[in-house]
């Protein structure tokens, strides 16, 4: 579907919000749940920094996000249940929904997190920080679920308008908060936040989340990934962080230049064996193409395998989802 495509460019929309857009659908939202118009609305620079902007708003009233929020999302779907059934409902979900929910979701937990990271400067204050996130409506990142409503009647469409047009918001009786959209935005094919050149997400006023492939990581640790060496790599404690210092640095490379000795070898190709203190061995299958590349080289392959393995040709079955003894190729590809 169309519009699911469209839903995928708001979760990951970066720049700047259209304030005016966005606040006509708050407008539009209180409206259609049967509420004043919010009084003022205040701007924040990202979500950390509307959550220090709500702990300050004074005489802003209670939260309505049940009522702008939850009950018309809860209302709609059980009108559009009613009248396509379970199965019906399901394949909607399914062509809609679905497709987003999963990278936008873990995003969202992200951005909760680093919140509570930064804000929580003692272990007992991350519960009034939590309490107030509890309160947003995640405006872009709200895209998997309003996919499945678009173009299904307009009682979500306030809610809309501000996703389609801003970052995460707070509505209260006569005040609301709404964030603006990141500047920046990587992640990688799996839609993880990923990027090892700089903050994977960032907001205008700093606040930033760092990743590998979707582990956290921190700020320094991948300013330290240009300078890597074996030995740095050897002798740096935290098994994860390891890990994402040898795919950066490239097994074959570490192997290389490690000075490291194979451990097995036959017809199939070369097996590697990485002994990393405190953590699993690194396993790898060092293997030719037998299927020359236009300049006639042969492209080496580089397979990780189970750390159990003990022959190549077992680690080049595995890969195939057999047994050693029942690999036998015609031809190597």
């Amino acid at each position: 579907m169309q519009h699911v495509n469209s839903w995928r460019d708001v979760a990951a929309a970066t720049g700047a919000a259209d304030r005016a857009a966005a606040e006509e659908g708050v407008r539009r939202a209180y409206r259609t749940a049967g509420l004043a118009e919010p009084e003022r609305i205040v701007w924040a620079q990202s979500p950390r920094a509307a959550v220090e902007a709500v702990e300050k708003l004074t005489d802003a009233g209670r939260s309505v996000r049940e009522e702008v929020r939850t009950r018309p999302w809860a209302e709609e779907r059980r009108r559009m249940y009613d009248e396509l059934g379970p199965a019906g409902w399901s394949a909607l979900w399914s062509a809609t929904g679905a497709q987003l929910w999963e990278t936008t979701a873990a995003l969202a937990e992200r951005i909760r997190s680093g919140v509570v990271a930064d804000l929580a400067a003692r272990p007992e204050d991350e519960g009034a920080v939590r309490l107030v996130l509890l309160d947003a409506v995640l405006g872009q990142h709200d895209a998997a679920w309003l996919a499945a409503f678009d173009g299904r009647g307009d009682r979500l469409t306030g809610l809309a308008e501000v996703a389609r047009n801003a970052g995460w918001w707070w509505p209260y009786e006569r005040a609301v908060v709404i964030s603006e959209r990141p500047e920046v935005l990587h992640r990688d094919e799996a839609g993880r936040l990923d990027h090892g050149e700089g903050p994977a997400l960032a907001y205008g006023d700093g606040f930033a989340l760092h990743a590998w492939r979707g582990m956290p990581v921190p700020a320094a640790f991948l300013a330290e990934l240009a300078t890597l060496t074996p030995q740095r790599i050897r002798e740096e404690e935290n098994a994860e962080l390891r890990r994402v210092m040898l795919e950066y640095y490239g097994y074959d490379r570490y192997l290389t230049e490690s000075g490291a000795e194979p451990v097995h070898r036959d017809e199939t190709g070369i097996l590697w064996r990485i002994a990393l203190e405190g953590d699993e061995d690194v396993v790898m299958v060092e293997v030719v193409n037998s299927t020359p590349e236009p300049d006639g080289t042969h492209r080496t392959y580089w397979l990780r395998v189970p750390p159990a393995t003990r022959t190549a040709k077992d680690g080049v079955a595995w890969t195939f989802g057999l047994d050693g003894a029942a690999y036998a190729p015609v031809r190597q590809t």
